[in-house]
């Protein structure tokens, strides 16, 4: 039995591609994991519910360039390496994975000083600080985005695999996902998430949204706040339970770890744009608003959300122009127009299966399985094993 460790944190972004990963190492063959993420990322909450060992150091993040803070964070970060080698001398992993995230730091620094394999998954077009500084000693970068090779620059150690979509995306059927989510199997479903933290301005635009429809009994709205914003939002709306139901058909949430089940349950999305949510989308076929965060690195998340809108999977409002009103209007009309919305969801699968995203990214149901492989062939290589 082979010994992983992998290590990404702070966002879904980073973790579910690593829980992917992993279950596609535990495909190929038995596998003892060790998950190492930071104290207060949301890996605390995700990773046991997985049924992963489970580790933390105490690390920061560094900013997107380099100045003084980042100098003294990384001074700090010392102790964070140096028991990062601790783990890794008592764990004696065949090779360490990273998924994005500053955790990824010392974990794979360690490994790279005591001699492992190292792999950085890097799921956007723009890369992270944290794996652009890993870059330079890890033996293979697998690339979720073919645009972001630009960015690197030890090209021989790249490699293109797609970012990797969850099993479960594929599997669940829309009337599982409704039914699981006790969801009405014949109502137009709306689901609302800004990523694993929320995202303030599509939550305070979503008050109007939820009024609007509060007696329309023809729609059902799935709005995932964020455990931060679900206070603020539903302080807005009067009458609203406890168990986050609003009129005919709203229920607000704080999380939801059914997400793959969300996504089958859906007739139209309102997402932000980041590519593993990106990715996600496309594979199901999920037509969608997209609201770019607009402090992303460099843009990305309006790069990724033109390149949908051009195919014609996706509407885009940008979060300084985002409204109430405006958000209410792109729901109505694509509710009220389903031949539109029939040719965006075609449009969304057909990124997928033509492998034509034009910023190249692909959610790829196989790339969880390319990366595994790859983790494993520098594992084996290290230990003199032929790769099978």
């Amino acid at each position: 039995m082979g010994r992983v460790i992998i290590s990404g944190g702070g966002t879904g972004g980073h973790i579910y591609p690593a829980i992917t990963i992993a279950r596609a190492i535990a495909d190929i063959e038995p596998t003892e994991f060790l998950y190492v993420g930071s104290k207060i990322g949301l890996e605390n909450t995700l990773i046991p519910k997985e049924g992963l060992p489970f580790v933390t150091i105490d690390v920061r993040g560094l900013e997107r360039r380099i100045s003084f803070r980042n100098v003294v964070t990384l001074g700090k970060t010392a102790g964070s390496v140096f028991k990062a080698e601790r783990i890794i001398h008592r764990f004696k992993p065949e090779v360490v994975i990273g998924t994005g995230g500053f955790v990824c730091g010392p974990v794979l620094l360690a490994a790279s000083l005591s001699g492992i394999p190292t792999l950085v998954q890097e799921q956007n077009v723009i890369p992270g600080v944290t794996n652009l500084i890993l870059s330079k000693f890890a033996n293979r970068i697998a690339l979720g985005y073919r645009e972001a090779a630009g960015r690197f620059k030890k090209k021989e150690n790249l490699v293109y695999t797609g970012n990797p979509v969850r099993k479960d995306i594929l599997t669940v059927s829309k009337e599982e996902g409704r039914s699981l989510l006790g969801l009405d199997p014949h109502k137009f479903t709306l689901l609302v998430a800004g990523g694993s933290r929320g995202a303030r301005s599509i939550n305070s635009a979503m008050i109007e949204v939820h009024r609007y429809f509060k007696d329309v009994k023809d729609i059902q709205i799935l709005h995932i706040t964020g455990d931060h914003e679900y206070d603020r939002v539903v302080k807005q709306l009067e009458g609203i339970d406890g168990k986050g139901r609003y009129g005919e058909g709203s229920r607000i949430i704080p999380y939801l770890h059914q997400m793959p089940e969300a996504l089958a349950a859906a007739d139209l999305a309102v997402y932000r744009a980041g590519a593993v949510g990106l990715a996600e989308l496309t594979v199901r076929g999920v037509p969608s608003i997209l609201i770019p965060y607009p402090y992303a690195a460099e843009d990305h998340q309006r790069y990724n959300a033109q390149a949908l809108v051009m195919c014609g999977a996706a509407k885009m409002i940008l979060d300084k122009m985002l409204t109430g009103k405006d958000l209410l209007e792109e729901i109505l009309h694509l509710k009220e127009d389903p031949e539109a919305l029939a040719s965006m969801a075609k449009a969304s699968k057909e990124i997928m299966l033509e492998h034509r995203y034009p910023a190249g990214n692909n959610g790829r149901p196989q790339a969880a399985h390319d990366i595994a492989k790859l983790a494993l062939s520098i594992a084996r290589r290290r230990t003199g094993s032929s790769a099978k």
